[in-house]
């Protein structure tokens, strides 16, 4: 995997993190628990995303592994 590809994936997953709102959220295992899971969904999807295709499409995958992965860690740490 290439430093541009890592690059990317660490900077999409702290701009969603940057998205979530730690004054709205009503949760039992607190703020960071719900940061650090939509964090690291963002990367853990985004490593996914980088397994498929080549080229732009690569990035297209990176990019929307990253966006589903934070949607996911965030569905589950943020109840």
């Amino acid at each position: 995997m290439s430093n541009r590809t890592l690059i990317l994936i660490l900077a999409g997953g702290l701009a969603l993190s940057g998205c979530q709102s730690a004054t709205t959220s009503q949760t039992s295992t607190g703020d960071f628990g719900c940061l650090a899971g939509t964090v690291s969904g963002a990367i853990l999807g985004g490593f996914a995303g980088s397994a498929i295709g080549a080229g732009s499409g690569q990035l297209w995958a990176v990019g929307g592994g990253a966006v589903l992965g934070s949607a996911a860690g965030s569905a589950l740490t943020c109840r």
